[in-house]
C-alpha cells in the first residue's frame, strides 16, 4: 500500500510543513529498524523514557524524509526534501493510519485476545489456513498499542485472511485497539493472572478485554471458564451477535466428549452441529489441547473442509515465538529463526542481527518466503533491498523460488535449490568470524543447518530471555525520575548470563553506563563493539595502559591507584580522562574514608589529567529492613561527601550514586543522579510482588531411565537405597556444570512434566539422578533445574547462600541460548 502525503495529513488530522509531493509505503516507530529510503514515514513517539524526535536527524542520514511529529519542527530542519506532519499525539496518529488501512481490508479479519495462548492460536490458525489460502498475521507478539497498528499496516487485499492479536495491560487500552481492528471474528482464549497488576480484579480485566468484540459478528470462547461465559452473556445479551462456545463438560455448541492422551499425541472426539468428529494433535499438555479446540472451532466457523482441518491439526507444529542466539563454530555467532519466513518477521530478525556486535561480517541464510501476497519478482526485489540496506556481507538463498530469482540479488551470494543441496556443499571452513542469521520456513528444516553451525551441542542449556531483561530494565526505570541515569552491572559474565549479549541489549535500550569488575571484561566488550561508557571497578596499577587504550573508566578507591593512574596519563599526554571515585560509607571493602576526602580533593584539584565523572558508595544491607538505620546513615554520608566535592570542584558536572537494585525499590529518595542495576535486572528481588520476570532458565534432559529393586542403590557411596521398587532418571548435569552437590540426597528438586521430583544420591561431576517413581516420565523429556517452576531463590535458600552465587556458578561448558520474541 502507498499513501500520498496529502492523504496522510487528512487521515491524521495534521498540518504539513515541507514537501507534499511524496508517497509512503512503510511506517516506522523505531529509528533502529529497517526502512525503505524515500518511502518511509517515521512516527516520533514519546514515552516516559524516550522521545522519537531526538532521532530524526539520524533517520535523515538513512534516507527517511517523512516525519509525523508532535513538536513543531524548526524551519532550518525542514529543508527542501523533507515532509513534517505536525499532530497533537503521534501515537494517536499512528493508530488512525492503521484504522484507515483496516477499513480497506475486505477479507475476513480474525482477532484474538485473552491472558494466554493468543500467539499459539494465531500461528496454528495461520498454519492450517495457509494450506489453501494466503494469510497475513501479526508478526511475533505484536499485540500492543504500537504493535497492533504496525500489524494492521500489513493488511492487503491480496491476502484471503487476516489474523491480529490484541493485548492490554491497563484499563482503557482495548477501546483504542477495537477502533483500529474492528474484527469480523473474535476469539477469547482464556483469562488468568497475566497483566493483572493494573486491574482491580479479574472481572474488570475481562470486561476490558471483551470490549474488542463490541462490533464483532461472531465470538468464539470456552464456556468452561465460567466468568467468561457469564460476562459475555451479560454484555452481549441484547446484541445480534453470534456467540459460539465449546466445553469439555457441559452443553455447548461444540462438546468435547473424550480426550485420549498418548505418548506424543492426543486424540479428541466431540459433537458439533449434531455431527460427531475426531481429530488428532501432536501435543499432550492441557494448554495445547485448549488452544487446538479454539483453532478447530474457528476453522469450522470459516467453513474450512473437515478433511483439511483434520490433516492440518495432525501436522500442527510447535510455535517458536523467539529468536535464539547461540555461540557458533569458528568464532561465529548464530541467530536461529528457522521456524517461519515472511517479510515482516525477516525485518524483525534483521534488526536483531544488527543489534549484535560480536563480529563485523554478517551472513544471512534465507529460505523461500511464502504467503507474501506479492509476485516472485517483486518479493525478492524487496528482499534484496532489505539485505543491501542492512549491509549483509554474504547471502545464501535456499529454495526453488529464491533460486529462480538469483538475478535480483547483488554482492556475495550463493543459491541452492534445497536444504539437502546446501548440506552437501557445507563445510565448517566456509564460516568463520561472522554473525549468521538463519531464517527459514519450517518445512525447509533449517534446524539441521543450525545444528551444524552450533559450537556446543551439550543438552544442558542456560536460556537467557532478552525480553525479560528489557521488561526488568523498564520496571526499574519506572521507579526512577526521568533524569536519573542507569549503570547496568555486567561483571562476572553478567552474573553468568553473558556479558556481550546483555551489553548489546542494554545499549540498544539506552542504558547510560556499564560496569565490570576487571579490565579484561571491559576489553572483551569493546572488542565486541560495545560503545557505552564502561566503569572498571577493580583496576590494577599494571594495566593502566589497557584502560586508556580501550576507553575504560577506572574506579579510584585509594590514593595509590589515583597517583598511578595520573602518572600514566601524564606520561601518555592525556588530559581530562574520566574517573569514578569510590567512597567507603560503612561497607569497609574498597573506597576512601570520609577522613581521606580532603587530601583526595586536593590532589584532584591539582591534576588536570583526570575528570571526576561520578562519586559513589555501596550500600551494605539495602534489602534488609532491620538494617535501614544503617542504610540511612550511609546515604547521609554520601550527601556530606557531595557537599565537599561541590564546593571544591564547583563547575564540574559530577554524577552521584549509591543505590543498588534493592535500594532502587526501597529508597527512592536516594536516587541522586544515577543508580546501579545488578541482580534486579535478572528478575530477582526481595519484594513480595513485582512485575519482574526471571531471566534465566537452566534445563537439561532425561538421558536414561532405570528400574531399581528393593535393596539396590544409586550413585557414589550408595547414599540412596531403594526401600521399595523405584524408577530413576539420569540427567546429564553435575557439579562441573554448576549444580551444587548439596542439592543431592533429596535436598533439591527439579521439574519434569509438571512434577517436582527429588534429586537422589550424591550429585556427580557430569550427571545427577532423580526419583521418577510412578510418574509418566521418559527418556528425552525436558528437565527444569531452575526457572519458572523452581526459582533461583528456592535453590539459594536450600544452599543457605544468595541467588548471585547460584547464577554465577553455572559453568562455561553449559551452552547459553539467548531468546527474544
Amino acid at each position: 500500500m502507498k499513501l500520498r502525503i496529502d492523504e496522510i495529513v487528512k487521515i491524521v488530522e495534521g498540518k504539513l510543513f515541507g514537501k507534499e509531493n511524496r508517497s509512503i509505503s512503510q511506517i516506522l516507530t523505531d529509528s533502529r529498524s529497517y526502512c525503505i529510503p524515500g518511502e518511509t514515514a517515521f512516527f516520533a513517539l514519546k514515552g516516559p523514557f524516550h522521545n522519537g524526535h531526538e532521532f530524526i536527524q539520524q533517520l535523515k542520514g538513512k534516507g527517511v524524509n517523512c516525519f509525523i511529529v508532535s513538536e513543531k519542527p524548526e524551519e532550518s530542519s525542514i529543508g527542501k526534501e523533507n515532509s513534517f506532519i505536525l499532530v497533537n499525539d503521534t501515537l494517536s496518529a499512528l493508530q488512525k493510519i492503521a484504522a484507515f488501512n483496516r477499513k480497506l481490508f475486505r477479507k475476513p479479519l480474525i482477532s484474538i485476545t485473552g491472558s494466554n495462548g493468543k500467539t499459539i492460536i494465531k500461528e496454528w490458525l495461520s498454519q492450517i489456513l495457509s494450506i489453501d489460502n494466503k494469510v497475513i498475521r501479526s508478526p511475533k507478539s505484536y499485540n500492543s498499542q504500537i504493535g497492533v497498528p504496525l500489524s494492521l499496516w500489513l493488511l492487503d487485499n491480496n491476502f484471503d485472511y487476516g489474523i491480529i492479536e490484541a493485548g492490554i495491560s491497563m484499563p482503557g487500552e482495548m477501546e483504542k485497539l477495537e477502533k483500529m481492528i474492528n474484527p469480523d471474528i473474535g476469539i477469547i482464549s482464556n483469562i488468568g493472572e497475566a497483566h493483572q497488576e493494573n486491574f482491580r480484579s479479574t472481572e474488570e480485566k475481562l470486561r476490558e478485554k471483551i470490549r474488542l468484540f463490541i462490533n464483532t459478528e461472531t465470538l468464539i470462547y470456552c464456556r468452561d471458564h465460567q466468568i467468561i461465559h457469564q460476562i459475555i452473556e451479560e454484555e452481549f445479551q441484547n446484541q445480534k451477535k453470534k456467540t459460539i462456545n465449546w466445553s469439555f463438560k457441559e452443553n455447548a455448541d461444540l462438546i468435547i466428549l473424550s480426550v485420549e492422551r498418548h505418548k506424543r499425541k492426543t486424540v479428541l472426539e466431540g459433537e458439533y452441529e449434531k455431527k460427531f468428529f475426531s481429530f488428532e494433535i501432536p501435543f499432550t499438555d492441557q494448554a495445547s489441547i485448549e488452544n487446538a479446540v479454539h483453532v478447530w472451532l474457528t476453522l469450522r466457523v470459516l467453513n474450512i473442509p473437515q478433511e483439511t482441518i483434520s490433516a492440518g491439526m495432525k501436522a500442527l507444529e510447535p510455535v517458536a515465538m523467539r529468536l535464539e542466539l547461540k555461540k557458533g563454530i569458528n568464532n561465529c555467532t548464530i541467530i536461529n529463526d528457522s521456524y517461519n519466513s515472511d517479510l515482516a518477521s525477516l525485518s524483525i530478525a534483521l534488526d536483531f542481527l544488527n543489534l549484535q556486535h560480536q563480529q563485523e561480517k554478517k551472513t544471512l541464510i534465507l529460505s523461500d518466503i511464502f504467503q507474501s501476497g506479492r509476485t516472485e519478482s517483486d518479493l525478492y526485489n524487496r528482499v534484496s533491498d532489505m539485505i543491501r540496506e542492512q549491509k549483509i556481507d554474504q547471502f545464501i538463498g535456499i529454495g526453488e523460488a529464491i533460486y529462480r530469482n538469483a538475478g535480483n540479488f547483488r554482492g556475495n551470494k550463493k543459491f541452492f535449490k534445497s536444504t539437502g543441496e546446501f548440506l552437501k556443499y557445507f563445510s565448517r571452513n566456509h564460516f568463520r568470524n561472522e554473525l549468521i542469521l538463519i531464517k527459514g520456513a519450517r518445512n525447509f528444516e533449517f534446524e539441521k543447518i543450525s545444528e551444524l553451525l552450533e559450537f556446543q551441542t551439550h543438552e544442558t542449556v542456560l536460556k537467557i530471555n532478552l525480553n525479560a531483561i528489557v521488561n526488568n530494565l523498564n520496571y526499574f526505570r519506572s521507579l526512577l525520575k526521568p533524569e536519573t541515569k542507569i549503570m547496568a552491572m555486567v561483571k562476572a559474565f553478567a552474573y553468568g548470563s553473558g556479558s556481550v549479549e546483555l551489553a548489546n541489549i542494554l545499549e540498544f535500550h539506552h542504558a547510560d553506563y556499564l560496569a565490570v569488575a576487571f579490565a579484561d571484561e571491559g576489553v572483551a566488550l569493546r572488542e565486541d563493539g560495545i560503545s557505552l561508557p564502561i566503569m572498571v571497578m577493580s583496576p590494577k596499577p599494571g594495566n593502566m595502559h589497557i584502560l586508556t587504550r580501550y576507553s575504560l573508566e577506572p574506579e579510584i578507591f585509594n590514593l595509590k591507584i589515583f597517583r598511578a593512574f595520573v602518572k600514566h596519563l601524564r606520561k601518555s599526554g592525556i588530559h581530562s580522562y574520566p574517573i569514578h571515585i569510590k567512597i567507603d560509607t560503612g561497607m569497609h571493602r574498597l573506597g576512601f574514608l570520609p577522613s581521606e576526602i580532603d587530601d583526595l580533593l586536593e590532589e584532584i584539584a591539582n591534576s588536570n589529567e583526570v575528570e571526576v565523572k561520578s562519586v559513589f558508595s555501596h550500600l551494605a544491607g539495602s534489602e534488609d529492613p532491620a538494617l535501614d538505620t544503617f542504610t540511612f546513615q550511609q546515604i547521609e554520608q554520601i550527601k556530606k561527601v557531595r557537599e565537599k566535592f561541590s564546593i571544591r570542584l564547583s563547575g564540574h558536572h559530577i554524577l552521584y550514586h549509591i543505590l543498588n537494585s534493592a535500594g532502587i525499590e526501597r529508597f527512592p529518595e536516594a536516587q541522586f543522579d544515577m543508580v546501579r542495576l545488578g541482580i534486579g535486572l535478572h528478575g530477582i528481588t526481595h519484594q513480595i510482588s513485582t512485575p519482574l520476570i526471571p531471566v534465566s532458565t537452566f534445563t537439561s534432559t532425561i538421558t536414561q531411565t532405570r528400574r531399581l529393586e528393593v535393596g539396590e542403590s544409586v550413585g557414589y557411596a550408595r547414599k540412596e537405597m531403594a526401600t521399595t521398587k523405584m524408577e530413576i532418571g539420569i540427567i546429564p548435569v553435575g557439579y562441573a556444570d554448576g549444580l551444587n552437590r548439596k542439592l543431592g540426597n533429596r535436598n533439591g528438586f527439579v521439574f519434569i512434566n509438571n512434577h517436582r521430583v527429588p534429586v537422589i544420591g550424591d550429585i556427580c561431576m557430569d550427571m545427577c539422578m532423580v526419583d521418577i517413581t510412578g510418574l509418566n516420565i521418559s527418556e528425552g523429556d525436558q528437565v527444569e533445574i531452575f526457572g519458572r517452576n523452581i526459582r533461583i531463590q528456592e535453590i539459594s535458600s536450600v544452599l543457605d547462600t544468595i541467588p548471585y552465587e547460584v547464577l554465577t556458578a553455572i559453568s562455561g561448558r553449559v551452552k547459553r541460548v539467548y531468546v527474544q520474541e
